[in-house]
């Protein structure tokens, strides 16, 4: 877990405070300080002004995975959510909820030293497991759970308050957070948002005129910083700021999206060749790297025809307002933090669980597609109008669109694929982290300047990490020791501290319903599953080179240039790795269990959701 020398110390002698700011299916090149035009300058001052950027930091391919592994430092399999929030009925690493022998990080900074007072009764994790010490601290988590099982969008309050806090429903007052407010499924409206609740209950009131989702969570952010300021033993605090947006539906303000109205006429394809190039002279990424070309599946822009273009600039705009709307609430949480006096001491990570979303939803919420069930009313009474349909203006709440497969490659920009694929457009994550009492601060000399003599503030590392590394990195940071076996994360805390030769010592892997990756140094072995996949071959390493590609990551990123095939001892030593990862974590063969004669798996083909 821990890369520093054997002599430093990893307790920080004034604890700090620690916030986790996630954003959902935001895209790698979707913040300004990544590429992006999209006006972030918020979470730009965290990179720029004491912070540093990670450009290879991973996240898990989709929502509730990553989620699980952030929350825990393990694979998702190993917390219990192999893939999605429902029990596949193949064991407990697919059982849809956190896993009762799987600590979280918020139960371990909780937890005190056994030998005192504290919160720590010996029997938290269910295990046996019993590390020194915790951290002692305060722990709050505002914003989407979505890791203790399913709550359909259209469930009941009476079904909602019943059913969570179940064994197969744990909620975040059940796995170490003090408080909580927030949502407890998954995606839903931004202005009557599903499965809300507050600490044990649901909140069950119509929310009034000028409610939105996003300012709710970053609120409550702001109202947690506010009354820990004001404890009088000065305890510190961890806090889970988890975001539903930008994830679907379409919905923001109008004044947010009028910034962007027009904006986008350029096309999709111009976008991701301004991402590019900015990207590039950011110095996020190598100037030998192509941009990977247009999705195959997504038209030319000049093929569009010219009334579809002005709806299509109406959803990227109504996307961009989304994203600008978190960050002016991040920035409201930074300002409170300025004037409690907290901003110094705290570390803030800001990152992404996936990448941008190809997902469609289907038209008119049509019965027996599951998008339906999120037709419903609106606060006054009107149908929701679910579906990507041309002429209807998304934003509204009356609304409920995708951005869909064209834009979210935009996101991506400048790698391949989406949200739940395995390459590097479907789990690279734009990723900050500010600590302004303990980080180095950035010299005039260590700027980068592109040809036009402009600066670019705040260090960057290059080297590959992944999200369950975050929980390795602030045990180091608050001193709470962890049992090796206990977490797979391994602490960059050296590279926060300015040792930026500190790299990650074991391989990387992925499993998402059949796509597997596996990152070793700067090779990246990557399949994709495709429905006609024949997936017999799995188990008995058959696959041998078939399938796999293989990318030099420090030459070819975007993976345009396929090794395997001049490789194949390289290839072969690599899905043996992979293999045996899957084995001992359990990750499983797909589809988890045999279709019916005849059925489709959509699972990897959300274009057509």
């Amino acid at each position: 877990m821990n890369n520093k020398d054997d002599g430093e110390s990893n307790i920080n002698p004034s604890r700090p405070n620690i916030i986790i700011i996630l954003a959902d299916d935001l895209g790698f090149s979707d913040v300004g300080c990544f590429g992006s035009e999209i006006e972030t300058p918020n979470i730009d001052s965290l990179a720029h002004d004491g912070g540093i950027r990670f450009t290879q930091m991973y996240n898990c391919a989709r929502c509730c995975p990553s989620r699980a592994s952030l929350l825990t430092g393990v694979y998702p399999h190993q917390a219990g959510i192999g893939h999605m929030v429902y029990d596949a009925g193949v064991g407990p690493e697919y059982q849809g909820y956190l896993r009762r022998d799987v600590e979280t990080v918020a139960e371990m900074l909780k937890r005190e030293h056994p030998s005192t007072n504290g919160d720590y009764d010996g029997t938290v994790d269910g295990g046996g497991r019993k590390p020194e010490k915790g951290g002692g601290y305060a722990t709050f988590m505002v914003g989407k759970w979505h890791v203790g099982g399913e709550y359909p969008p259209d469930a009941s309050h009476e079904w909602i308050q019943n059913t969570m806090g179940d064994e197969t429903h744990p909620t975040p007052t059940q796995r170490g957070f003090n408080k909580y407010y927030g949502t407890l499924g998954g995606g839903g409206s931004y202005y009557q948002p599903p499965s809300l609740v507050r600490g044990e209950e649901v909140v069950k009131e119509v929310m009034p005129e000028g409610y939105y989702y996003t300012d709710a969570i970053n609120d409550e952010a702001c109202d947690v910083i506010e009354s820990m300021s004001k404890e009088g033993d000065k305890k510190p605090f961890f806090m889970y700021v988890s975001h539903c947006a930008p994830h679907w539906p379409l919905h923001a303000p109008q004044d947010d999206i009028d910034q962007y109205k027009g904006k986008y006429k350029l096309g999709w394809d111009k976008v991701r060749e301004e991402r590019h190039s900015r990207l590039i002279k950011q110095g996020i990424i190598s100037p030998t790297w192509q941009c990977s070309p247009r999705d195959e599946l997504s038209p030319p822009w000049e093929e569009v025809p010219p009334n579809k273009k002005e709806w299509e600039d109406a959803r990227m705009a109504t996307y961009a307002a989304q994203v600008s709307s978190m960050d002016r609430g991040i920035g409201r949480i930074l300002k409170t933090l300025r004037k409690t006096g907290l901003y110094e001491n705290t570390v803030i990570f800001f990152l992404s669980d996936n990448g941008g979303a190809a997902e469609y939803l289907k038209e008119n919420g049509e019965e027996g597609h599951w998008p339906e069930f999120y037709g419903g009313l609106t606060r006054a009474g009107e149908q929701i109008q679910v579906g990507n349909l041309q002429g209807v203006k998304p934003g509204g709440e009356a609304t409920f669109q995708s951005y869909d497969l064209s834009w979210a490659n935009v996101s991506n920009a400048p790698f391949r694929l989406f949200k739940s694929f395995v390459h590097e457009g479907g789990i690279s994550t734009p990723f900050v982290v500010h600590w302004p009492a303990m980080m180095p601060q950035t010299q005039p000399s260590d700027c980068i300047k592109n040809e036009d003599g402009d600066n670019y503030d705040g260090r960057i590392c290059h080297s590959p990490w992944v999200l369950m590394d975050i929980v390795a990195t602030i045990c180091d940071i608050s001193g709470v020791p962890v049992v090796p076996d206990n977490i797979e994360g391994e602490s960059f805390l050296p590279i926060l501290y300015g040792k930026e030769d500190t790299t990650r010592i074991k391989p990387i892997f992925w499993e998402h319903q059949g796509n597997r990756a596996v990152r070793d140094g700067e090779w990246k072995l990557v399949y994709r599953r495709c429905d006609s996949d024949d997936t017999s071959g799995q188990e008995d390493k058959k696959d041998g080179v078939h399938g796999w590609e293989l990318y030099n990551m420090e030459e070819d990123r975007t993976e345009l240039h396929n090794l395997a095939s001049q490789n194949h001892e390289r290839v072969e030593h690599m899905a043996v790795l992979w293999f045996e990862w899957a084995s001992r974590v359990g990750a499983k063969s797909w589809p988890l269990k045999s279709l019916p004669e005849g059925e489709k798996d959509w699972s990897n083909l959300p274009w057509l959701w």
